[in-house]
């Protein structure tokens, strides 16, 4: 996977503060209520009372009444709206309240307004007082004991098994004769260990072939303690390279039997066997190379013979690698029934399946509709429920914004427990019947819910964030915007920030940062009280943000579009979204605009010059995978495909320098250990024999990124130049 990289400093946070954007619930032990406390302008704060069983938000008391009654215990003058209150609790029943003020005790009756100290004794506890984790704690179940075979000794004692000129072999642990099992190990294809069978007779074995892996080489021009110039050397697996294979070979001691069972050899990842408890069966997940198959195996350990529980195959990818970046696994084992939870997109959606292991059927899609599964958080066999996050289902709202759901293993009872227009991110009492819901949206500051677990319903509402300092402060929100795609009818999100002193009666150029690596998208879609880009909009540019076709997190065909096309890269939608902006802005300049982007966004900022110079007029690529072949193997081939063909050609932008048109400077480190930097490095060379111009930053000692300060001011003084006819200073000038 390419990492994303931040080449423009972060927002710089403004002295000015946004107030009620959070809530710190302090939950009653008995779950009757909780409280927290809103930190105002002015050290001024103030506490909450949330009854859950009246389902009511109020103030905990009467602040000002307090402050009186404390100034008038002794407790020195206090303010109303800054009052010191430690170890606060609550008795909702008998409208009491318990705190400390300067080390002493008292007791507060809410609707009586009555003080009364007592002894720290006296002072009920909270223990269970604070906040819980997101998600809700996994049902109670029996654990049952998988069967772990022997590698060596046979499970009744009887037999060792053993390799020996790279061939399996066995003999009694008595002694006698030795029995050789495998007649093909060689030393460039051995057997690995064995799997022992608990009937102690059948065994399974791996047979390996090394792969051929090549290396790459970083040279660390300028080491920071001097001498010579110092090679790194290691090994960097390649889209097309030979992977280490893995073939299953299954054995009967007693028969001398010797079965390879044709379920292929296991090329991409080894292999990682699941026994069933009682030791019979073992499983395994297998991707083919190239990411088109995806089989969960069955081998039978006494007669050898095998079956595919899942045999999902497609035209284009099955993307295996988001098990991994976004920890949804492909196949969840459920351990009470002999039933699996499958994620898949083969409806066009990534939705949920119900597995018969038995049958290897379906037996029922859980999930279904126009929307993404994004997230499992919990799966609960006793009451047969899925809880997850997903996006899409809200025809009203962005189709990126995350929502909590929880559904019935049947499909049945599909049950929203967020609602708002925003990105939600959830919190459970302590009993798990309710829910604090926070949610936001980039152009909008948080809003916060309490609400019923049990069917979703709001029981009240908590905050809305004051963002009054920031606006006076002259902050504005992005703009969201969007646009319909290639297509005509898919939304195109993306957001605008302006500058500061935005006047709608001048021209302004046009900055877009740059993302499209189809492992996600990337256009951020929760509140921030920094001001995005203001490195860039403070000189004067307009910079946007999209996710266009290609990218991850909407519909199987929208996420199709990448598929052996990198170089595509949503550029047709995203010029779609810029015009549609630009006819409803006539201060929107789309005869200047740039782009840039580091890693796989290097790969498509100078795909914009080359690609679709007639409307990038300048591009800044930072440690860019500029040929998804000399890029890493499990990344490049996810998208790309194996074997590697002429499509790989066809979205280089090294075998296509020679179309450049615009403006381009290319940044790289020299000891970037994420993308080879010779991909950099083989560009400039096919740019210098295609006689381009261009700029080339070499940055000695820096790995991965946007090469640092230096290669900050070079990528803000080019933009300047290119886009705003500004000609740097002479930085060597005597100072």
């Amino acid at each position: 996977m390419l990492s994303i990289l931040s080449i423009v400093p972060s927002a710089t946070t403004e002295a000015a503060s946004v107030y009620r954007d959070r809530v710190d619930p302090q939950w009653a032990r008995d779950n009757s209520h909780f409280w927290y406390q809103n930190n105002l302008a002015g050290g001024m704060r103030e506490y909450v009372l949330v009854d859950l069983k009246k389902g009511v938000r109020q103030p905990a008391f009467n602040q000002a009444l307090l402050a009186q009654a404390l100034t008038g215990a002794g407790a020195g003058k206090l303010q109303a709206e800054k009052l010191p209150l430690d170890q606060l609790h609550f008795d909702v029943s008998g409208d009491l309240a318990f705190f400390r003020v300067k080390k002493q005790h008292f007791q507060w009756h809410r609707i009586k307004h009555q003080l009364k100290k007592i002894d720290a004794a006296m002072a009920p506890r909270n223990p269970k007082s604070g906040n819980l984790s997101q998600e809700p704690k996994p049902a109670p179940g029996q654990k049952t004991k998988p069967y772990r075979p022997s590698r060596d000794v046979s499970p009744d004692g009887k037999w060792r098994a053993y390799l020996k000129e790279h061939n399996l072999f066995v003999r009694a642990i008595n002694g006698g004769e030795e029995i050789r099992l495998s007649p093909d190990g060689t030393p460039a294809n051995s057997y690995q260990t064995p799997y022992w069978s608990p009937n102690s007779n059948n065994l399974i074995s791996f047979r390996v072939e090394a792969g051929r892996i090549g290396e790459v080489h970083l040279l660390e021009s300028s080491p920071k303690q001097g001498g010579r110039a110092k090679l790194q050397t290691r090994r960097y697996p390649l889209p097309g390279d030979k992977f280490t294979t893995h073939e299953l070979n299954w054995f009967d001691v007693a028969g001398k039997l010797h079965v390879k069972p044709k379920v292929g050899l296991i090329d991409f990842r080894g292999p990682a066997l699941r026994w069933t408890p009682e030791g019979r069966h073992c499983r395994y997940q297998k991707i083919d190379r190239g990411h088109q198959r995806f089989r969960v195996i069955e081998i039978d350990t006494f007669t050898g013979k095998y079956r595919n529980i899942i045999d999902e195959v497609t035209d284009t990818f099955i993307w295996t690698e988001h098990a991994k970046d976004h920890g949804i696994p492909l196949v969840t084992w459920l351990k009470k029934t002999n039933e699996i939870i499958h994620i898949s997109e083969r409806d066009g959606w990534r939705h949920l399946y119900l597995i018969d292991v038995a049958s290897g059927n379906i037996k029922n899609q859980i999930t279904r509709g126009e929307f993404v599964v994004r997230h499992v958080d919990r799966i609960d066999e006793e009451k047969r429920q899925v809880w997850f996050r997903a996006s899409g289902l809200n025809p009203d709202q962005d189709p990126y914004l995350m929502h909590y759901y929880r559904v019935n293993f049947d499909g049945s009872r599909l049950t929203a427990l967020t609602e708002g227009n925003g990105w939600h991110n959830i919190r459970y009492s302590p009993d798990q019947k309710f829910i604090i819901d926070s949610y936001s949206r980039i152009d909008m500051a948080p809003v916060h819910e309490l609400r019923r677990v049990s069917n979703g319903k709001l029981v009240c509402k908590l905050e809305k964030a004051d963002t009054t300092e920031l606006e006076k402060e002259g902050w504005q929100p992005p703009e969201v915007f969007s646009a319909k795609g290639r297509d005509g009818k898919t939304g195109i999100w993306g957001f605008v920030c302006r500058p500061r002193d935005f006047d709608p009666g001048k021209k302004y150029p046009i900055l877009e940062e740059m993302y499209a690596g189809p492992h996600d998208s990337y256009t951020p879609k929760q509140f921030s009280a920094g001001r995005r880009y203001s490195s860039w909009t403070d000189m004067g540019f307009v910079v946007v943000k999209m996710d266009g076709m290609g990218t991850a997190n909407r519909s199987k065909a929208f996420h199709d579009v990448c598929w052996q096309n990198l170089k595509d890269a949503g550029f047709p939608d995203r010029i779609l979204w810029h015009k549609a902006y630009a006819d409803k802005h006539p201060w929107y300049d789309i005869s200047r605009v740039g782009i840039y982007g580091g890693s796989a966004g290097g790969q498509s900022s100078t795909g914009a010059l080359l690609f679709h110079p007639e409307f990038y007029k300048a591009a800044v690529s930072s440690c860019g995978c500029h040929d998804n072949r000399m890029d890493k193997a499990s990344w490049n081939e996810q998208w790309m495909g194996y074997p590697v063909g002429p499509h790989y050609g066809a979205s280089s932008n090294i075998d296509n320098a020679h179309r450049l048109q615009g403006k381009l400077l290319l940044i790289v480190g020299e000891l970037d250990r994420n993308v080879p930097p010779e991909s950099t490095y083989r560009l400039v060379d096919a740019l210098i024999k295609a006689n381009k111009d261009f700029d080339f930053v070499m940055v000695p000692g820096a790995g991965h990124g946007g090469g640092g300060r230096h290669g900050h001011r070079r990528r803000q003084d080019f933009f300047r130049k290119h886009l705003l006819d500004i000609e740097p200073p002479n930085y060597n000038a005597p100072q």
